[in-house]
């Protein structure tokens, strides 16, 4: 589709002045020094988005915890925004705490990527989640007939997050790998020096290898 462009891992979040129920805000400079997860929903007044929003704000407190804020995102205006988390709060007895982009007229949905021309001119479910230097580090695309998991959207930000602090990997389910439990992956060595000293921190017992390529280790 022309117009479209999709923000890539590793890139610099683009610069967007967006209307919200919080005001108006700069993306990613209003957030400097924080993690953000920016997710879209095909509309307000919708089952399935309704579910997602307070399964968001549900965990919430989990991504304070992590210095990550949620920011929600549709072609919807913002008095319908408004009216729709007055609603959830009303029936629900959930309070919408983070802000809802009105991106009425789609052009931030087109220059993310969002508007999926097979499915429709709603947003799909969309997931960008960016670092606290606004570098775009994960990206889901989910369709509007399915749900998202919320403590899988937690969990990556946890495992993103601790990747940087200790400079590994995690394997897959992290932290409840079968095999690994919560222990993370040591990357590989990149040469035959550093072969030797990875299986030497093993020998010490520093780590733990399957093989030289393979090493673990708790944190």
């Amino acid at each position: 589709m022309e117009g479209v462009g999709i923000p890539t891992l590793g890139e610099k979040f683009p610069e967007l002045t967006v209307k919200t129920t919080h005001g108006v805000k700069k993306l990613p400079d209003d957030y400097k020094g924080k993690w953000f997860v920016l997710f879209s929903h095909p509309a307000d007044f919708t089952p399935v988005c309704t579910t997602e929003f307070i399964a968001f704000q549900e965990k919430k407190e989990e991504f304070d915890k992590l210095n990550c804020e949620l920011i929600g995102l549709s072609v919807d205006q913002v008095f319908s925004h408004i009216k729709w988390i007055e609603w959830i709060k009303e029936n629900r007895g959930v309070e919408i705490t983070f802000p809802i982009i009105a991106d009425d007229m789609g052009e931030v949905a087109r220059k993310l990527g969002m508007i999926h021309e097979k499915k429709g001119t709603n947003t799909v479910r969309a997931v960008f989640i960016v670092d606290d230097k606004g570098i775009v580090r994960l990206i889901l695309y989910y369709p509007q007939e399915v749900g998202r998991n919320i403590d899988e959207i937690v969990r990556a930000v946890k495992a993103l997050q601790t990747s940087d602090r200790y400079g590994v990997a995690t394997p897959a389910n992290w932290p409840e790998n079968p095999v690994l439990k919560d222990r993370v992956i040591v990357p590989p060595a990149s040469s035959v020096e550093e072969k030797e000293e990875r299986l030497e921190k093993a020998k010490k017992g520093e780590i733990e290898c399957f093989d030289w390529w393979f090493c673990h280790k708790s944190l």
